[in-house]
């Protein structure tokens, strides 16, 4: 027994006219010089400063969230980029640092 098949009509084309398309947004790094430094560049020079960062002073340069940041040091700096990325307690708040940085 042989299947049915059944030919789509052919898309018709639109009539109607569409609006105009509104102006393109300008680049996020086009507003301020600060705007081009990536966040990346923000995490690993926080980190190399004395005394290193902790996950809130990140979050709060970056805008993302806690786990967002844990990530990042996992992933992209340590595993990607291949630095060592230590970290140690300071009165009760753990501190991340980039080995080798100055303190």
């Amino acid at each position: 027994m042989a299947k049915a098949t059944t030919k789509a009509a052919p898309r018709q084309q639109k009539t109607a006219t569409k609006a105009a398309k509104p102006a393109a947004r300008p680049s996020r790094n086009a507003t301020t010089p600060a705007a081009s430094v990536s966040k990346s560049a923000t995490i690993i020079s926080l980190l190399g400063g004395k005394g290193g960062a902790s996950i809130e002073d990140l979050t709060t340069a970056t805008g993302w969230q806690k786990h967002s940041v844990r990530g990042f040091l996992s992933g992209a700096l340590k595993k990607k980029q291949g630095l060592e990325v230590t970290s140690e307690k300071v009165d009760g708040v753990r501190r991340y640092r980039i080995a080798g940085a100055a303190r």
